[in-house]
């Protein structure tokens, strides 16, 4: 049987949600490929509460003082050891800015591939990993040689929130890292401005774009926003144009998101916004032009006039809330 490591990214002990995603798909991989399952996790003496519950064979704590602040080549060193101790088929994980500074350079200290900023895989015989290329127009398949390979999973590729239940041993290994030179440094950690929308985490977002005309007019969508109780999204030109910060828009350029429910409003959908919205589970798009983009990858669709269909759907959802 072979064995299969995610890499669980974690700070303070609270586990990134695009480690939770990656290890959907590494459950999903593991039962399909009758493969053992284990999360790998650095600096930390007991395991994150999350994975406590989940299904996962073992966690395999890598406890080294070195490792409870990041540090790129202490990162490497430390996960070297551990495929060297474990021998997995596959490491796997979310294609985090963490990924990818350290994952490039530990593949080609292994000289072994890496796939990253995966959307998928298929399964046939073989993997074929999936991720797109052209900024998302055109999807790649990626086959890799026999041996380890290294993937890396896209934000929202997966969902975190269906994670199979279970109830996984822990094991501790020890490494040894007096050896490590460190070349270079980490400086202080990125604080977010006061304010700053975290939308990788919202379940409903109402996003806006150009279709809206002027900023006086937001209000629409600020209203359907708030009988939703969602967050507001935007996409490019809405930012460009001064009337949403930069923090709200959606898109290569912008957040990627994964939401439950992601309502457009007046977004033609344009590949650049698509990338950072189109693995939301139900896409709701409402634009005037039949032939807009974003219908292409909506559930459903109205074509009308936004601003006679928007305040009558915000209308309705209050009447059906009783707010």
């Amino acid at each position: 049987m072979g064995k299969i490591l995610t890499f669980i990214q974690h700070q303070d002990g609270q586990v990134s949600r695009n480690s939770l995603e990656a290890l959907k798909a590494a459950q999903e991989l593991a039962t399909a490929l009758s493969h053992s399952l284990a999360g790998v996790v650095f600096g930390l003496e007991s395991p994150p509460e999350q994975l406590t519950g989940l299904k996962l064979d073992e966690v395999l704590l890598v406890p080294a003082s070195e490792l409870k602040e990041y540090t790129q080549e202490q990162y490497i060193a430390a996960m070297n050891a551990v495929i060297a101790a474990e021998s997995p088929e596959l490491l796997l994980a979310g294609h985090t800015y963490q990924a990818r500074d350290w994952l490039p350079r530990l593949a080609s200290r292994l000289e072994r591939p890496l796939v990253s900023d995966c959307v998928g895989y298929q399964l046939d015989g073989q993997i074929t990993w999936v991720r797109q290329i052209f900024q998302g127009k055109i999807n790649a398949d990626v086959q890799t040689t026999p041996g380890l390979a290294i993937v890396s999973f896209q934000s929202g590729a997966f969902r975190s929130d269906d994670l199979e239940p279970g109830s996984p041993t822990v094991r501790t290994l020890s490494v040894d890292l007096s050896g490590v030179t460190l070349h270079v440094r980490p400086g202080d950690r990125f604080q977010e401005g006061k304010g700053t929308v975290d939308l990788s985490h919202a379940e409903r977002i109402v996003s806006v774009g150009r279709g809206i005309g002027d900023a006086d007019n937001l209000h629409l969508v600020r209203d359907l926003a708030a009988a939703l109780d969602a967050e507001l999204g935007s996409s490019r030109p809405v930012v460009d144009y001064g009337w949403l910060d930069h923090d709200r828009q959606v898109g290569s350029s912008g957040q990627t998101v994964s939401a439950k429910l992601y309502l457009s409003v007046g977004i033609s959908g344009a590949i650049q916004h698509q990338v950072g919205m189109k693995n939301s589970g139900c896409i709701v798009a409402i634009n005037k032009d039949a032939n807009a983009p974003i219908f292409e990858i909506a559930d459903y669709g109205i074509v009308a006039d936004l601003f006679e269909i928007v305040p009558r759907l915000t209308a309705a959802i209050k009447e059906h809330r009783g707010t």
